[in-house]
């Protein structure tokens, strides 16, 4: 069942939650604004409904500035060196919101678009129009994105876009997980990464184009290993991001990480077809006063982004993120969680 609740006007436009309950009693909420996952409340070990995002009590605070609390990324998540790519030989210029960097899409990314939310039984449908230049990304952009909840406790997020002439797309959930209850945070959960490489960066989070090997790194995490194990070893990829934020390459499609709280026994596996998965430990979080005036610190939350890679545009050995004229840019992510 799916609940739509009215929050507020905002630009002469309705701002909704949209709440999900399952047979279960597990619930998601998602707001039109930002198509954001506000709340995902699901059972711990012993049955006891846990609320296991990061995110705030108020709508207000959503449309404030805060950290992409479970927000819709695009026009391109993650970096873009320069806040500059190339496309059929002209040069685009793009907001460069992150330094000298383009971040997830610019100042008025889909994050902070207001979506048009359509429940069709079970499935939630939101669309936003990006017109051409919008951020200064060519083309006129129409994008869908759908979530369902089912009985398995699984949220299956679906993008779909088309464009009126070749641009570059990257749609992602930047939802923070914390699997603890958000009692604590995330170094003693323990994670998987089904991904022998990953892409290292320079400062500022810009890959370099190298394809490295997890092995022998703090970076891998191909058994399941305590996220703060090895966060503050002396290795240099770790110091320029003040911890993880990087690319890593699934080994292949479908099921490509996942993650225990031992507290709770909450456990999360992340399913795609995209390329890339972005694993972010929440290092920017001081200070920021979030839901049931909890204060979130550093590494209060963690993120398992599905992607294409960090400046996929400038690279040319990454996978190609272009979206040609007549094409269907088309992929899924499914979040499925359980307790053990």
């Amino acid at each position: 069942m799916i609940k739509q609740i009215f929050l507020k006007k905002l630009k002469d436009k309705d701002i909704f939650s949209h709440e999900f309950v399952n047979n279960n009693g597990a619930s998601i909420a998602v707001t039109n604004y930002g198509a954001t996952v506000t709340s995902i409340k699901v059972p711990d070990r012993k049955g006891h409904l846990t609320e296991i995002t990061l995110g705030f009590d108020n709508i207000d605070s959503y449309i404030g500035s805060h950290p992409y609390f479970g927000s819709t990324i695009g026009r391109y998540a993650n970096r873009i060196a320069n806040g500059k790519f190339t496309l059929n030989g002209k040069q685009y210029i793009l907001d460069c919101n992150d330094g000298k960097n383009h971040l997830h899409g610019g100042y008025s990314g889909f994050d902070k678009a207001i979506w048009e939310s359509e429940i069709n039984k079970e499935q939630l449908a939101m669309h936003y129009s990006s017109i051409d230049g919008d951020q200064g990304y060519p083309g006129n952009l129409d994008v869908y994105v759908t979530f369902k909840f089912n009985d398995n406790n699984e949220i299956d997020i679906c993008y779909r876009a088309t464009s009126d002439t070749d641009t570059i797309i990257n749609l992602t959930n930047h939802t923070y997980f914390n699997l603890s209850g958000c009692s604590q945070n995330i170094l003693g959960h323990e994670l998987k990464i089904y991904a022998n490489l990953y892409t290292p960066v320079l400062e500022g989070g810009i890959p370099t184009g190298e394809i490295a090997d997890v092995s022998g790194t703090p970076m891998d995490f191909l058994k399941m290993t305590r996220i703060g194990q090895r966060i503050n070893d002396d290795f240099e990829q770790l110091k320029l991001t003040g911890g993880y934020d990087h690319n890593y390459i699934p080994d292949k499609t479908g099921l490509c990480a996942e993650a225990i709280a031992p507290e709770s026994g909450i456990t999360l596996q992340v399913f795609t077809n995209k390329p890339g998965l972005q694993f972010y430990s929440g290092n920017y979080l001081e200070g920021i006063a979030g839901r049931d005036d909890v204060k979130y610190t550093k590494n209060f939350g963690f993120c398992l982004e599905t992607q294409f890679f960090p400046d996929s545009p400038n690279k040319d050995n990454f996978p190609d993120c272009v979206l040609k004229k007549g094409e269907v840019y088309c992929y899924k992510t499914t979040y499925r969680f359980g307790a053990d």
